[in-house]
């Protein structure tokens, strides 16, 4: 009896094996395809729709014995259907049986896609089905998965046993790779200054003529520093190997170089080998996955689908093969294999699926699942955890094939039981899939220590330690140096080479101690047993015949050109819609831009003379000049997302081709959108000609331009790469294409010269293509006095006078132009190396110090010998029943979440005390952080519920925020100030103003030794992961930027996260000497080590959902605690040395619970602790007796005069050593000035202005020069403010100034810079363009020209501090724009703008800024006559009749002018102070 089981049978395909029909590989035996095709004659294969749209079910029948009609069950009967079922797919060509496979699903349920079988009864049962891998949907996919590892901790190591089991029993061995490294060096070269080395307008002006001066053959002051220094090592597979060393030792540096991955500007030397095999000669960056310290991804992407993207574009590499041999040799053996171990193994080895099966293991074993489908977020969006974001950077590389891991500091944010966790997925990775990996951390608990294998220790770009775990104790032992018990191996080692902390360990009591440099334990290590097999390890050639010829990957890429473009362009597919909103809001704001545009131009006044022709040309001008300018935030998208673009580039996921393609094929339909909507409103409300085929032709042109707007700010995108230079760069590139354009300057009037870049502009065959479509139209046949037509005339005028047959050159043109961008585009993603990538500068004292010449002995500080003795007042936080609550995400209510509130802090009581120092303790997400915001008043959303007191009395967030400090988890600081500038910043406007400035300075100083800064006080912050301090120097500068202000009450979001031991060491005696001054100190810790822990005097544990398990004292070595727990039925006991935080941790988690079944937060709230804690908050919600509420007089430390003064002070600092910001206009002004000069070379002359022709040129000239140098200034500003906006809400949230200090302060530093560029115009611009050489005309086009550029840069800073992000600045910026380009009074003059609208044109500054500037050069020329349409007047007299300036209401002119820099200024200010984008 035959049974065949199938899913609603709408579409089904019947496949019979013919001789011939087998794909499989030719290494393979030939005959196996002749038993597979006789096999194949009663085997049919049936493929049937199931309930997923991408889902096939295939079912096998044929001989499949009895079915299951009957009755009857027991293991015996189920493995005989196994094996039947099994048999049947086994006779199947290779091909099929590698994409087949059992699973089981359970009938008679009734879930979605379920069948029932015929004639079995209504019971559920488990029914094994033949699937195909490649169509298993998301719940069949996770189902697997589930099965296989349903709890991590147990499962995962028994899931990767069963595969390896699977292989060793056919004779099918992993693929392995080892990688041995002799005598490497990596040095860097520096160019060399004097004085500090920072990046000043005059250091970064200095450094270009330097670099041009060597490439001409001068002299170029340059030194060499090294960083890696004759490095060698081995690191096998099937072992595990930790990395330690302090920061700046090179760890890193020798990560990336281990990979291939080295920046080019670094010169590397020796050899490093895989399986004996050169770097040069395979891959290395697809042999192995290098995990990166610093979190890259797209913001808009969810967990998911960057795993997805990451999996497919990784290809599966040896997999394939591998299962190829496995099934051939199972199939000879007769080997059935476990069913759901078979479809992970099948599923993984299928190449260019969009949803793998490995994207649900990695979320799994990451702990990612939980967050799948949100989206990842960054600083301004809300999205994962930080600790989720560090586990998604390392899911990201570890989901594709490698099998050499390269991981660097990825525990950073992560608590110490989940870093536990995902390193012994590491280890089983290691030991049982014979993985070779080598992992850096910071600070590794010793249970997280114990999982490695080998451990290497570095110091200043040496090699300390390199072998066993288990002989490194020994090692340092023989040095003289004992690791004390209750301490961590990690911390110890770490610890040991540093100067200051050595000593402590000295074991040899009976000896005098002297420092062990690092070279001398290098040396007393090439002398060791360890040292010496190392050596000799290195010495034995690698025996290239035992490797795997697939362990080494020699292509580039993991998938054919044609599946790397799909998977790229179904990625760009996703953001686009994920984006709509963007796009929906550009083509809106175009819609109404057209609206004002055909209202204004309304049939042009129904005439079709001369007058009206120029007003059609001038609207023509304004359609292709704003979807010139309305790509322009396509430019901030296309920067924004390059990092992550260069991380996957240099990764080899996909080429820059591959990338640049979907981005310009799917802006099409964008572009599309964008005409018609232009065109289709606009058309026939400006009034051109109802003729259908020139309305068509006018939309492909305006189609064309858009299209060619995108890809050329994409291509200045790929070239410029940061948000400082990009926008500058575009608007330069703008400026060019229109001065060229044949608009502005017509092409008569260029000099003779230069005529032939009106062929190199795009815009001229737009303009080309547009004017000939409409002025070669029948009604504008009437003939002139000069003999032509008026479309002729128009024009000759203008030099645009072609034949018809032009349009078609002009579209063939432009499709030229965008092909000749988009090529560009993926050319510059190709070679460009990522914008992090700069010189370095270098001072001469450090090179001193660098080469051991002149190094000064380093002070001896002794922490804790020195007390931070401001005055202040003790304070006791105590708060009761706490609840807050947010708006239920969407992607919790698409899961069923039915509340419109998820509450995440649930009635927690608690107190922390002055002189106590407090730890806040939970699993990643449990709400720390969260309680932290709570009470400093730091959330910007939400609702918070419960009762706050400071000291007794309900807490006012304006007197709190002053006797208080806020480290926070994300160290955000102005990027161009030093280290000593920013916590000297930090005190001159939080310490109270009677403290003089020399008691300020000597405690700032103390505050730097303490947290040892002193030592880099002069180093430039800088921006993270791209420049300036480290990770674990700017957490320390965190800390010291709050503690500075003396605070009575500090709160510490994670303080030692991206530290390493010896830094969270340094970080947390300081935070403990600011306790045992009596100031009440908290701090939130995720991976504290046992002597950091013991440190603390109180614990509050919050577990997952924000319920408050334990607050009360930790006791001498934590026994107070691990008393508590103990003393519930059912935990079990904490072993020796364990770490007490861990032990707590892994007691009290969620599985715990469910497998003790209790409730942790019950069980504290009715214990004894809870309830003398509850006693104790009664006594500190009464204020003592005697005492009054706190009270300042002024709400800020500081007056505001000192507040701007301060502000002022750090903003001349940040503005001078930006160059990017401020050398790049000054560089665009002069190039504009220039060319503007050249182009229009003495054509302001007034005796060179003959006719109305020749005036329009010189306006033209005048508006060009206005809006495109306003634009520029307007643009480069607005990264600028934003960088700066994220410092500003830290520092308001201090209290440290009122917002309109700020505001002032950054206002009144534009002034001098736009002077010196209002400057730079006029020596260059003004005489070489010809302008009247009088001293008043000078000086009014110098005032004119100042206003201008002041009031766009302030418009630039308020857009920014009105909306939430850069794109949606530049979006509505670029409405600003194209208003003034509209109603300035050039395009339509102002005696023809419509009543409706000509409001608009009084409240345009442009308008104001043309006004003076055609009125005093040409406003009081009533003896120069000019021929105007065929009539002669003076020039006076036709630029009041046809502008309607009147010299008489110059003072007024004047005086508005002067009032829109004031306004926008005022309005940045209030804005500042009203808007926080920040959502927390």
């Amino acid at each position: 009896m035959h049974t065949t089981t199938q899913a609603t049978p709408q579409k089904s395909m019947v496949m019979t094996t013919t001789n011939g029909g087998g794909v499989d590989p030719p290494q393979w035996p030939e005959e196996e395809e002749d038993e597979d095709a006789a096999a194949g004659s009663s085997c049919r294969v049936t493929a049937a729709n199931g309930h997923h749209h991408h889902h096939q079910q295939l079912v096998v029948s044929g001989e499949l014995g009895g079915g299951g009609g009957g009755g009857g069950g027991g293991r015996e009967k189920e493995d005989d259907e196994l094996k039947r079922k099994w048999a049947a797919i086994e006779r199947l060509p290779t091909a099929d049986r590698l994409r087949l496979s059992l699973l089981s699903s359970t009938r008679g349920g009734g879930s979605s896609g379920d069948v029932s079988e015929g004639g079995g009864g209504g019971a559920a049962s488990s029914e094994l089905e033949v699937v195909d891998v490649r169509w298993l949907g998301a719940a069949e996919r996770r189902a697997v998965v589930q099965r296989l590892v349903a709890d991590v901790k147990h499962d995962h190591v028994r899931m990767l046993r069963k595969q390896r089991e699977r292989m060793e029993r056919v004779g099918v061995r992993p693929a392995t790779v080892e990688v041995r490294w002799r005598d490497v060096c990596v040095e860097a070269e520096c160019q060399v200054v004097s004085g500090k080395p920072l990046p000043t307008l005059w250091n970064a002006a200095l450094s270009r003529f330097s670099l041009l001066a060597a490439k001409l053959g001068f002299s170029h002051h340059q030194s060499k520093v090294q960083i890696l220094e004759n490095v060698s090592g081995i690191i096998k597979p099937s072992r595990i190997t930790l990395l330690l060393g302090p920061p700046g030792c090179g760890k890193t540096t020798l990560l990336k170089a281990l990979a291939g991955r080295l920046n080019k500007s670094l010169k590397e030397t020796g050899e490093i080998e895989y399986n004996g095999v050169k770097l040069d000669e395979f891959v290395p960056a697809k042999t192995s996955a290098y995990v990166s310290q610093y979190d890259l991804h797209v913001a808009d992407m969810t967990v998911r689908e960057t795993l997805d993207f990451s999996a497919r574009f990784q290809g599966v590499g040896s997999r394939a093969e591998i299962m190829k041999a496995v099934i051939k040799r199972e199939k000879e053996a007769g080997i059935t294999p476990d069913p759901d171990i078979d479809a992970y193994m099948k599923a993984i080895s299928m190449e260019g699926l969009q949803r793998s099966m490995q994207t649900d293991y990695i979320m799994k074993i990451m702990g990612l699942d939980k967050c799948a489908d949100v989206k990842v977020g960054n600083a301004m969006r809300r999205g994962i955890s930080g600790g989720e974001m560090k586990r998604l950077t390392t899911g990201e590389m570890i989901v594709g094939p490698c099998k050499v891991l390269l991981m660097d500091e990825i525990s950073t944010g992560l608590d110490s039981s989940t870093t536990f966790q995902i390193v012994s997925c590491l280890q089983q990775l290691a030991h049982i899939s014979e993985y070779t990996i080598l992992v850096s951390l910071l600070q590794p608990a010793p249970e997280t220590y114990d999982l490695f294998d080998d451990i290497i220790i570095m110091g200043e770009g040496k090699v300390v330690y390199h072998g066993p775990k288990n002989l490194i104790m020994t090692f340092f032992e023989s040095c003289g140096f004992k690791c004390p018990e209750r301490k961590g191996p990690a911390d110890f080692l770490q610890e040991v080479l540093s100067k200051k902390d050595q000593q402590q360990y000295w074991s040899r009591s009976e000896q005098w101690y002297n420092f062990i440099t690092v070279d001398q334990f290098c040396d007393k290590f090439k002398a060791s047993q360890v040292g010496q097999s190392l050596a000799e390890d290195l010495s034995k050639l690698y025996e290239k015949s035992k490797a795997n010829k697939n362990a080494l990957s020699c292509s580039i890429y993991s998938l054919s050109k044609w599946h790397l473009l799909k998977a790229c362009f179904d990625r760009e597919l996703l953001l686009m819609k994920r984006n709509a909103f963007l796009h929906i809001t550009k083509a809106v704001q175009l819609g109404l831009l057209a609206i004002i545009t055909g209202t204004v131009f309304f049939r042009t006044h129904k005439n079709f003379d001369i007058v009206s022709a120029n007003y059609y040309m001038g609207s023509l001008f304004y359609a292709l000049i704003l979807l010139m300018v309305n790509g322009i935030p396509e430019l901030v998208m296309s920067i924004s997302r390059l990092p992550v673009f260069y991380k996957h580039r240099d990764h080899y996921l996909y080429p820059g081709w591959a990338y640049a393609i979907p981005a310009f094929i799917l802006k099409i339909p964008a572009s599309l959108v964008a005409a018609l909507s232009w065109t289709s409103i606009s058309y026939y409300l400006i009034g051109y000609t109802p003729e259908a085929p020139r309305y068509f032709r006018q939309l492909l042109v305006l189609f064309l331009v858009h299209t060619g707007a995108l890809s050329l700010y994409r291509c200045v995108g790929s070239y410029c790469q940061t948000i400082a230079v990009g926008p500058i760069a575009a608007t330069m590139s703008l400026l060019v294409i229109l001065l060229f354009g044949g608009f502005l300057i017509p092409r008569p009037s260029m000099p003779n010269w230069l005529k032939w870049g009106f062929w190199l502009s795009p815009l001229s065959y737009a303009e080309i293509g547009l004017t000939g479509n409409e002025f070669l139209a029948p009604r504008w046949l009437k003939i002139t006095i000069s003999g032509v037509t008026i479309g002729r005339r128009i024009l000759i005028d203008r030099g645009l006078d072609f034949s018809v047959y032009f349009y078609w050159i002009s579209v063939a043109a432009l499709i030229g132009f965008i092909l000749l961008y988009n090529i560009g585009f993926a050319i510059g993603l190709t070679i460009k190396q990522s914008p992090g990538a700069s010189q370095a500068i270098i001072s001469n004292d450090k090179i001193r110090i660098c080469h051991g010449r002149d190094q000064e002995k380093s002070k001896d500080i002794k922490i804790g010998t020195r007390r931070m003795a401001l005055p202040f007042t003790p304070l006791t936080i105590s708060f009761q029943d706490v609840n807050y609550y947010v708006d239920t995400p969407p992607e919790m209510r698409k899961k069923g979440y039915m509340g419109r509130k998820l509450q995440l802090l649930r009635n927690i009581t608690g107190a922390f005390q002055p002189g106590i120092l407090s730890a806040l303790m939970g699993v990643t997400g449990a709400g720390k952080t969260t309680l932290l915001d709570v009470l400093a008043g730091r959330k910007t959303g939400g609702v918070i519920e419960g009762d706050i007191r400071i000291g007794g009395y309900p807490k006012v967030q304006q007197t709190f925020s002053r006797i208080s400090g806020y480290c926070e988890q994300n160290d955000v600081h102005s990027p161009q100030i030093t280290v000593g500038e920013s916590v000297a910043y930090s005190a001159w406007l939080r310490l109270p103003a009677e403290i003089d400035t020399k008691t300020r300075k000597e405690f700032v100083d103390e505050v730097l030794e303490i947290i040892e800064l002193d030592e880099i006080r002069d180093a430039l912050v800088g921006t993270p992961g791209v420049n300036g301090l480290s990770r674990e120097q700017r957490k320390r500068l965190t800390i010291a930027v709050e503690l500075v202000s003396n605070p009575s009450i500090v709160f510490m979001d994670e303080p030692t996260s991206g530290l390493d031991a010896r830094a969270a060491a340094i970080a947390m005696r300081a935070v403990k000497n600011v306790a045992e001054t009596g100031r009440t100190v908290v701090c939130t810790i995720h991976q504290p080590s046992i002597e950091i822990f013991e440190a603390f005097d109180e614990l509050m544990l919050i577990k997952r959902g924000g319920e408050l398990i334990y607050a009360g004292p930790l006791g001498q070595h934590s026994c107070k605690v691990i008393q508590y727990f103990q003393s519930i039925p059912g935990v079990p006991k904490i072993k020796d040395n364990y770490n007490p935080s861990t032990w707590m941790l892994e007691v009290t988690s969620t599985s715990m619970e469910a497998q003790l079944g209790v409730d942790f937060a019950q069980i504290y709230t009715g214990s004894s602790i809870r309830k003398d804690k509850d006693e104790l908050i009664k006594g500190f919600s009464m204020p003592p007796p005697g005492t009054s509420d706190l009270h300042f007089p002024t709400r800020f430390p500081q007056k505001f005069l000192e507040q701007f003064k301060a502000c002022l002070w750090k903003q001349f600092l940040s503005h001078w050593r930006t160059p990017s910001y401020n050398l790049v206009r000054i560089v665009f002004m002069a190039f504009s000035s220039i060319i503007f000069g050249v182009l229009y070379w003495q054509q302001g002359n007034i005796r060179h202005i003959n006719d109305q022709q020749g005036l329009f040129t010189i306006l033209g000239c005048m508006y060009g020069i206005t809006i495109f140098t306003g634009i520029n200034n307007s643009q480069s500003a607005m990264p600028f403010v934003a960088v700066e906006r994220s410092v500003m809400y830290r520092e308001r949230f201090a209290g440290m100034y009122s917002p309109w200090a700020y505001s002032f302060a950054q206002v009144a530093m534009e002034i001098p810079y736009v002077l010196m560029l209002a400057l730079l115009f006029m020596l260059i611009a003004y005489p070489t363009i010809g302008y009247a050489w009088t001293a008043a005309k000078f000086c009014w086009f110098f005032y004119t020209m100042f206003c201008t550029l002041l009031y766009f840069v302030y418009f630039g800073m308020l857009i920014v501090s009105i909306t939430p992000n850069l794109q949606v600045a530049s979006i509505y910026a670029s409405s600003f724009y194209m208003t003034q380009h509209l109603l300035s009074g050039f395009v339509m003059p102002p005696s023809q703008i419509p009543k409706w609208w000509i409001w608009l044109y009084y409240i345009s500054p442009m308008s104001w800024t043309l006004n003076l500037l055609f009125t005093t050069q040409f406003g009081f020329e009533d003896n120069s006559n000019i021929l105007v349409f065929g009539e002669t007047k003076p020039i006076a007299a036709f630029v009041r009749d046809y502008f309607g300036f009147h010299r008489e209401l110059l003072p007024l002119s004047a005086i508005i002018l002067a009032a829109y820099p004031v306004l926008f200024a005022i309005l940045y200010g209030y804005s500042i102070s009203r808007f926080n984008f920040q959502k927390r």
